[in-house]
């Protein structure tokens, strides 16, 4: 398989991954621009235009949309992330042009009739109304409150009803203007398809202007006190999520972290998945997950439970993150989480959405295509002193923050 990145002249950059054997392309058009650029009058802001580029452009209406992906076999979809936004599509390699001028259509000529906002508006708004209905993510966006407060990092990437209720045509027509141009723009494609090719499906959007980008607001410091959020709720399971402060994805201890977080929490083999689960029965959903940004980031534990397991729970908890501070992993279980590690990695890298996703991430966040070889032998070379290392720096209890969603009085967590 060959990458290829190149620039178009307004500084489009359009990263490639060749791969003849597959029989489709998977193809994105990122821009530099997420959650965490928004003032919090427009808190949701990019995500409201996510929507918005679906409802059709001045050649194409919504269903026209949809039905020039969907009528031959693609799909077509789109995500916010805090850091940047992707537009990405799938279809059969000679559908490629095709599919491709629907994406270009939508980043470059959406209309953002007035219609379509106030109906988008209430859409939305019910978005945010079903994510408040689901404990397990909204013990989540509390958790990101409370660790970044005050601060866009810590707002949902919906926003709240209060800031989609006030946002105007204007405000999406300048949002858009000021972020999404050609040093932002990124085109990636990934599949049956040549470097060459797809400079060519990309050319209308030489037409952006070149425009400097925009810095994000930067992450406040890590606390070194505990905090802790509570929303007493009558469900029937308790959420739990908690949450140290960790390395940004420019850290070169991350591969450790990873490692880390690998052998504490992120599959079924894991130290918590096995005492929790399997061990005690205390839970059905347990796991870690890595929070990376460009200059901070969280190793966050979430589980959910009975209410009353949650003493035993956290006791547990502490248990297992001082074996790690103090005591060091064993050599087969850091091979395992290696395996593990580069095997899952191995495995997606085979699918063209893998690798377009890869594209994006690696080029939005170090601005080079990454070479995924060059990562799993920095993987394999992680040493059971840097897990120690990694674990006593990141496991400190005085930095925790803890955010729980149930039948939980604030005065019982402050005991815990």
């Amino acid at each position: 398989m060959k990458t290829t990145l190149s620039r178009l002249p307004n500084h489009v950059r359009v990263a490639t991954c060749e791969m003849p054997h597959a029989q489709s392309v998977t193809m994105g058009i990122w821009t530099e621009v997420g959650g965490r650029y928004e003032p919090a009058k427009w808190s949701g802001i990019s995500h409201f235009i996510e929507h918005l580029l679906f409802k059709g452009t001045a050649r194409r209406s919504a269903r026209q949309i949809s039905q020039a992906v969907e009528g031959v076999g693609g799909y077509l979809n789109a995500f916010t992330a805090e850091e940047h936004t992707c537009y990405h599509a799938a279809a059969a390699a000679e559908y490629a042009p095709k599919v491709f001028d629907v994406l270009a259509d939508m980043y470059l000529h959406a209309r953002f009739a007035s219609q379509d906002i106030e109906r988008e508006r209430g859409v939305i708004s019910e978005e945010i109304l079903m994510y408040r209905d689901e404990p397990a993510q909204l013990v989540q966006e509390i958790l990101s409150e409370t660790i970044w407060p005050a601060h866009a990092l810590g707002r949902p990437l919906t926003g709240s009803l209060q800031s989609v209720a006030r946002m105007q045509r204007e405000d999406f027509v300048e949002f858009r203007r000021r972020h999404y141009h050609g040093g932002s723009t990124l085109v990636t494609m990934a599949g049956r398809i040549t470097h060459e090719a797809a400079e060519q499906l990309a050319q209308p959007l030489a037409d952006l202007p070149l425009n400097r980008r925009t810095a994000p607001a930067t992450a406040p410091a890590s606390t070194d006190a505990p905090r802790w959020s509570v929303l007493a709720k009558a469900t029937e399971q308790t959420q739990l999520a908690l949450a140290f402060p960790a390395f940004s994805v420019h850290d070169e201890r991350r591969h450790a972290l990873g490692l880390l977080h690998t052998i504490l929490g992120g599959n079924m083999s894991s130290r918590l998945f096995q005492e929790l689960r399997e061990r005690r029965g205390l839970c059905y959903s347990v796991g870690t997950h890595l929070v990376p940004f460009s200059d901070t980031g969280a190793l966050v534990v979430s589980c959910g439970l009975d209410a009353k397991s949650l003493e035993k729970t956290m006791d547990i908890l502490r248990r297992e993150w001082a074996k790690l501070r103090t005591i060091p992993v064993s050599r087969q279980e850091l091979q395992r989480a290696k395996d593990y590690t580069i095997g899952m990695s191995r495995m997606s890298l085979e699918k063209t959405s893998s690798q377009n996703a890869r594209l994006g991430f690696s080029v939005l966040t170090y601005g080079k295509i990454t070479d995924s070889e060059e990562i799993h032998e920095r993987i394999r070379s992680v040493s059971i002193e840097a897990i120690t290392e990694v674990a006593a720096e990141i496991l400190q209890e005085d930095r925790l923050t803890t955010a729980i969603v149930g039948p939980v009085d604030e005065a019982v967590v402050r005991q815990l």
